[in-house]
């Protein structure tokens, strides 16, 4: 469509030239495939007289629209982490907490950005913090996700005990920050928040265990050492983190509970070396042969060696 590929371009002089606002329903003009209105795509491209001049021709009826992915143009704007239209559109009358598909507020799309300025100024006018997405993430969960520090103390400061909550499966912030490798992240939430030792999920499984499971060893060192976490605590299905990280193939974890940490190579729910071959992880099976695993039979006489080659 001719006005929406000009919005693109960001070309007010062909907008000027060619547009009689009186006779446009700016409702229906909409990408066929996306469902973007000329608002969507003027916020996503960032400009803000283009902006400016759809908002004051007849297309702030468009400002709570929202497209095949139940974005409104207030998403499209964080999503390009574009302060002045954030302002713009809220300066119009934009709600400062829609939600698009599986309920994400502009707030969380902003921490996934490290977009600190939309942050603060999406929180000063308004924003609810407390807001869950439908896997029951919260803004703060999102920046523990992405380790942004200058988010994740901004956050703090203003709500001192956002750290206190948990996803719909049962993972904390430090989970988060554990599961995905943000150290300083982690040492945030230790010492700004007061989690219980060895907290687990849904599935049983400790802000440790995760980060034994992604191979962090400096997090996993942390977590021994600032949080006393217990290297032989179990997930509901009975896998300690020796078990975790050879099942996963992480070598050098595996080496370093062992050799380290004093964890014993044939400690049982099934071996180490057991579900490092069920899983398929060579390297991390012959580091566990290296180290002193058996390649001991189950009840059924079924080997480890059997399940793969080592």
């Amino acid at each position: 469509m001719d006005i929406l590929s000009a919005v693109h371009r960001s070309d007010l002089e062909w907008l000027e030239t060619h547009i009689s606002y009186h006779e446009i329903d700016w409702r229906k003009c909409v990408h066929s495939k996306s469902g973007d209105t000329a608002l969507h795509v003027a916020a996503l491209t960032g400009s803000t007289q283009v902006t400016s001049w759809l908002l004051s021709h007849g297309c702030d009826v468009c400002i709570e629209q929202q497209n095949m992915d139940g974005k409104r143009p207030l998403h499209m704007a964080v999503q390009a982490s574009t302060l002045p239209i954030v302002r713009i559109l809220l300066y119009y009358g934009a709600t400062i907490d829609p939600l698009k598909r599986a309920d994400w507020t502009p707030l969380m799309l902003a921490c996934t950005k490290r977009s600190l300025q939309i942050v603060k100024y999406l929180i000063e006018n308004g924003a609810n913090l407390r807001l869950i997405n439908k896997d029951g993430w919260t803004s703060f969960h999102l920046a523990c996700r992405e380790g942004d520090e200058e988010i994740v103390n901004y956050i703090l400061d203003i709500d001192n005990s956002v750290w206190n909550t948990v996803s719909n499966n049962g993972r904390s912030p430090l989970h988060t920050a554990a599961m995905h490798g943000h150290e300083t992240t982690v040492q945030t939430l230790l010492s700004r928040g007061n989690y219980l030792t060895d907290e687990s999920d849904a599935c049983g499984n400790t802000p440790l265990l995760e980060s034994l499971r992604m191979g962090h060893i400096s997090i996993a060192r942390l977590l021994i050492s600032k949080h006393q976490a217990d290297i032989y605590a179990k997930d509901k299905i009975g896998r300690c983190g020796l078990h975790i990280a050879a099942e996963a193939g992480q070598a050098q974890i595996v080496k370093t509970l062992i050799e380290t940490c004093g964890v014993d190579v044939n400690l049982l729910s099934d071996t180490a070396l057991w579900l490092a071959c069920g899983s398929r992880k060579r390297e991390c099976a012959h580091r566990l042969r290296d180290l002193g695993a058996k390649d001991t039979a189950d009840h059924k006489g079924t080997l480890p060696s059997h399940l793969m080659q080592i």
